[in-house]
């Protein structure tokens, strides 16, 4: 795979003019956000799908499913694509690709066809983020990669954030098929940019491994699949699961040790020995892990327990992401004189502050104690994204940039999935341990639940007085659970701050 790689990928480095270079930006950026965004606009405009489709709640969860795990297949790939059809012509391709898609998706008209549109989508958006990022590494020099990291750091991270709040409006004004078709426009005006300012690098057509492409679709299609559905199915009660966790771990343990012995593995395993690509990435996906595990069931919570509505519960979300990108740039000059691991300490300490904050909710709050919390996440989110995505690649060859970039992401891609999966799961068993505990207390000899029905005009005669007990019940279950999902999500971040020492200083030179 060196070998491979050291042709792929220019040795010298390309010189843009001022205007060259924000109009490469914009244009990898509008590709790199529409694909993040996709990953989240969708979830708001699942249960219109439920009523246009029949589906079950359970059959419906496998648009996301598709999407993420034919994402997750090929992101890694990014390196081995590049080198293949260059640069420009696998990004023109995925545009063209994502864009059809998106469209078709719009236009299914039963579930198995939308699956199946969603799967395309996810393989031709899987490699936009990564060739983002790589364009914008060659695109500028190290001493204004720090600001160009920040706008990329903006878009990956935020948007995200942002998907339930422009899906939620988007589902409430007009239907859950333009949440597909407003990515037609952006797509277009993507590839129109991108044939002028985009320029084609190498390519070397080496022979193909196959067999390492079948072990690492197999195992990552497999622990996707685990991630999504585990939680609907009870996990390892499941003979589904089972099975499937079974296939992850032999093809995992296959594709790892055959891949660490031969050179010309579909994926070069061994960028993971050098120790701060390999610390980045795995700070990258646990950060998120506690980070979007949060903000995904923080607006959840809001809508089952406060009855706020899917814009309402965006607007609540929307002031973290412009924290998160306004504190990006304010991050750059900082990062030029202060050491990049204490600045993702300190962004880890304060995201963790953040989301501490957020098990101190109660259902009786207003809006703005719930977008403080957020507010707060987000100064941390922006203090950590820049450092850390600047300085990821900053040991590595010039020749394994394109590579690393698909790891990366693929990094980020899976501390999502594996973040909202974990909380997911806190919260089911966490609600119903707390119901079990709780509702032996509704019985006339707890002078708690007698205060109650008096405050509530009611007596043990109504029928309506049990039923709407257990619906309290029910509420308080639900919130202690949520309430302890942030607390989960807190001691994840927390136990980052060890692994930030692996982080080396800032190399300054080029190598």
């Amino acid at each position: 795979m060196e070998a491979v790689i050291n042709d792929s990928i220019p040795q010298t480095p390309q010189t843009f003019s001022s205007m060259e270079k924000w109009m490469i930006t914009i244009t990898v950026m509008l590709v790199a956000v529409i694909e993040v965004l996709d990953v989240t606009i969708v979830n708001v405009s699942l249960n219109q799908m439920m009523g246009s489709f029949g589906a079950t709640s359970e059959e419906i969860t496998w648009i996301l499913t598709a999407y993420l795990v034919s994402s997750a297949i090929f992101m890694p790939l990014t390196g081995v694509l590049m080198q293949y059809f260059g640069c420009r012509k696998l990004l023109l391709i995925n545009i063209v690709g994502f864009l059809i898609a998106s469209m078709l998706c719009g236009a299914s008209t039963d579930l198995a066809e939308i699956v199946f549109c969603r799967i395309l989508q996810g393989i031709f958006g899987a490699s936009l983020v990564p060739i983002s990022q790589y364009v914008l590494r060659n695109t500028f020099p190290r001493e204004e990669q720090g600001k160009a990291m920040a706008i990329w750091g903006m878009g990956i991270m935020v948007a995200p954030i942002m998907g339930p709040t422009l899906g939620g409006y988007i589902t409430e004004v007009l239907n859950w098929r333009w949440v597909f078709y407003i990515n037609v426009p952006v797509c277009v005006l993507a590839f129109v940019m991108a044939i002028n300012f985009i320029r084609e690098t190498p390519t070397h057509k080496e022979k193909i491994d196959w067999l390492g492409l079948i072990l690492m679709a197999i195992a990552v299609g497999t622990f996707q699949t685990v991630l999504d559905q585990g939680n609907n199915k009870s996990w390892f009660e499941s003979d589904y699961i089972v099975v499937l966790s079974f296939i992850c771990v032999v093809f995992f343990t296959l594709f790892i040790y055959r891949g660490w012995s031969k050179k010309d593995n579909i994926i070069n395993l061994h960028l993971f020995a050098e120790r701060h690509f390999m610390a980045s990435t795995l700070i990258l996906s646990i950060y998120v892990m506690g980070l979007f595990g949060s903000a995904v069931i923080q607006p959840l919570m809001m809508q089952l327990l406060m009855n706020y509505s899917p814009s309402l519960a965006g607007d609540v979300m929307a002031p973290r992401g412009l924290a998160s990108a306004l504190v990006m740039f304010l991050a750059i000059p900082l990062n030029k004189i202060l050491d990049n691991r204490i600045l993702v300490a300190v962004g880890i300490l304060i995201s963790a502050y953040g989301t501490y904050m957020m098990t101190q909710f109660t259902m009786n709050d207003d809006m703005m104690t719930f977008i403080i919390p957020g507010i707060v996440q987000g100064v941390g989110l922006g203090l950590v994204m820049m450092p850390l995505s600047s300085a990821a690649f900053d040991y590595l060859k010039k020749n394994q940039i394109a590579e690393a970039s698909g790891l990366f992401s693929f990094g980020r891609s899976m501390g999502i999935s594996i973040g909202i999966s974990i909380l997911s799961t806190v919260l089911t068993r966490l609600t119903q341990t707390n119901w079990n505990t709780l509702s032996p207390h509704i019985q006339v000899f707890n002078p708690n639940f007698t205060h109650w029905m008096n405050t509530q005009n009611l007596t043990l005669q109504n029928p309506a007085a049990m039923q709407l007990a257990a619906i309290q019940v029910q509420q308080q279950s639900s919130m202690i659970a949520f309430l302890d999902c942030f607390r989960v999500a807190t001691i994840m971040l927390l136990l980052l701050l060890p692994i930030v020492l692996l982080l080396k200083k800032p190399q300054l030179k080029d190598s």
